[in-house]
């Protein structure tokens, strides 16, 4: 929401008058003086007019849960448990899922209400790594090997993949690391060589692993170095770290 958008819907002032205390310095975001009536401020930043808070810094929520079979990667369903189903009542509001798996997959899922961090944490473009341990119905030959390392095609989406990476550790067992997350991505380029997936489970993304300590169905809070680890991948950065102070990036 645009700064000046705030303090007129909270403090009762006119967009004009907003407009005027924004431009004199009056209003600080997250502690520091912005001036840019039309910057966007997103839920995870306070905002007060002289010295006064008229929004609190809602707070972000990070969290890493090991995902068990059976539940889908969805908010509410009709038919089947959630994935929010497994956290407590009282963190539920707001969460999404930063990178789905489908109801049969497990291991890492993180959850959180940052819609800004949780897409830096997907970006294709950013191809932050996502390793999954696989079990196949059928040999891995070296032919799916050199596909992998070459990008599969993906008639659909008229693309091809980026290089992914098969670690084998057995004749049906491989740890599969890919950069992009597309809709069963690892499923259909196992099905591409002629192969089936018969298990899949998501072991890290990026700087995240799964914590060993976590049985299925468990989670914790991500700490700040997992959470920073997302928003350094981000070659771009945000508006807001330019021009005002920084949005909270810190699980509590």
């Amino acid at each position: 929401m645009k700064l000046s958008r705030i303090i007129s819907n909270q403090n009762g002032t006119s967009r004009q008058r907003a407009n005027a205390l924004i431009a004199a310095g009056r209003v600080t975001v997250n502690g520091q003086v912005c001036r840019e009536p039309q910057q966007e401020v997103d839920r995870f930043a306070s905002v007060t007019v002289d010295g006064a808070v008229i929004r609190h810094a809602a707070p972000a929520r990070y969290l890493m849960l090991n995902k068990p079979a059976g539940y889908l990667s969805a908010t509410v369903d009709d038919t089947h448990p959630t994935v929010l189903d497994l956290f407590a009542p009282e963190l539920r509001a707001g969460l999404h899922i930063g990178g789905r798996l489908d109801r049969a997959s497990t291991g890492l899922l993180i959850v959180t209400n940052d819609g800004n961090w949780s897409r830096r944490l997907t970006e294709p473009r950013i191809k932050i790594p996502k390793v999954y341990r696989v079990t196949t119905g059928a040999a891995i030959t070296a032919e799916a090997h050199r596909r992998f390392a070459e990008g599969i095609w993906f008639e659909y989406e008229q693309l091809r993949t980026s290089p992914a990476h098969i670690e084998q550790l057995a004749e049906c067992q491989a740890r599969v690391t890919i950069y992009e997350g597309r809709y069963h991505q690892v499923k259909r380029m196992f099905h591409a060589v002629g192969n089936r997936v018969t298990s899949l489970h998501r072991e890290s993304m990026g700087g995240i692993r799964l914590d060993p300590g976590l049985q299925p169905g468990q989670y914790r809070e991500l700490t700040a170095a997992e959470v920073a680890s997302v928003a350094a991948a981000d070659p771009v950065g945000t508006t807001l770290e330019h021009h005002c102070a920084p949005t909270s990036t810190s699980p509590v």
